[in-house]
């Protein structure tokens, strides 16, 4: 074997080596330090002010109206058309300064869809007042209101989550509304508490700290935007959550596969959104007719 050939064959070698280790390491503990928290919230406080400006603007309403390289509302007129645009985003500090995680890693999607038939008004009464059927989804285990009020809800959800392993979670979220307009309406949730869950014996079951676990959901908010349109309603849906980092070494191997999940989770809860709100208005429509 010749030199070149031998140093190929190592790298391949440490390449298999190294995609052995990282499911054993990911699977041990990591913990959500002060340092990576902040930052979040330094990340979650520049969203949010985009976001604010964003719904306030006369140049337009969903997220897509503001990405700088839509010409001509090409991405609304996709999502009018019947597509599921899916993006990653990220959102900057002052000056347009990159906001450095540390020891962490943010996960920042938008996608959208048109839900044909629907008005604005049957669509908030929904997500406004939801039951246990509303919010089914694949990696939704167990879900209940545990509070309710006009302008906002606090609900309970058991996650499912499969990447290396699978990990279940409790977790609480709270969601806001807001109108804006007889047409256009948004929503925001941020999860209160996110704690994995082990089995112990039989079915029973421990939480653990939360931030003292294995790292791959420590944060998680989301934010959405209704609009009514001709025809229906177009849905946006921008997630944001936290997890630990990657090692470095892995990083180029490992990021493709974070985003195939992490856009197919995006296209999927948005799928799920359109069938249950056409579902819920063809059982309206059928009982009406009866």
């Amino acid at each position: 074997m010749d030199t070149t050939h031998r140093k190929n064959a190592l790298r391949m070698l440490a390449l298999s080596a190294g995609l052995l280790i990282y499911p054993i390491a990911a699977i041990q503990a990591a913990v959500l330090n002060p340092e990576t928290a902040e930052a979040w919230d330094a990340y979650v406080s520049a969203t949010e002010a985009r976001i604010g400006r964003e719904l306030e603007s006369e140049k337009g309403f969903l997220a897509g109206d503001f990405t700088e390289n839509v010409k001509d509302k090409s991405e609304r007129n996709k999502v009018l058309s019947g597509e599921i645009p899916v993006a990653a985003m990220e959102s900057t500090g002052e000056n347009a300064t990159r906001i450095e995680i540390s020891r962490g890693r943010i996960h920042h999607w938008r996608g959208a869809i048109f839900v044909p038939g629907v008005t604005l008004g049957g669509v908030l009464s929904r997500i406004e007042n939801p039951v246990p059927a509303d919010m089914e989804q694949e990696d939704v285990l167990e879900s209940r209101v545990l509070e309710h009020s006009p302008v906002h809800l606090k609900v309970f959800l058991k996650l499912q989550r499969s990447k290396i392993i699978t990990v279940v979670y409790n977790t609480e979220h709270r969601v806001r509304f807001e109108r804006h307009g007889p047409y256009r309406a948004s929503s925001r949730s941020h999860a209160t508490k996110i704690a994995e869950v082990e089995r112990l014996d039989g079915n029973r079951e421990r939480e653990k700290p939360e931030g003292n676990d294995h790292g791959f959901l420590w944060r998680m908010n989301s934010y959405w935007r209704y609009e009514e349109t001709d025809g229906g309603v177009i849905v946006e849906c921008e997630s944001i959550t936290l997890s630990r980092s990657v090692p470095a070494v892995l990083e180029f191997m490992i990021r493709p596969l974070i985003k195939k999940v992490a856009r197919e989770s995006m296209e999927r809860t948005l799928v799920s959104m359109r069938e249950r709100l056409i579902r819920n208005l063809k059982n309206a429509q059928n009982g009406a007719a009866d």
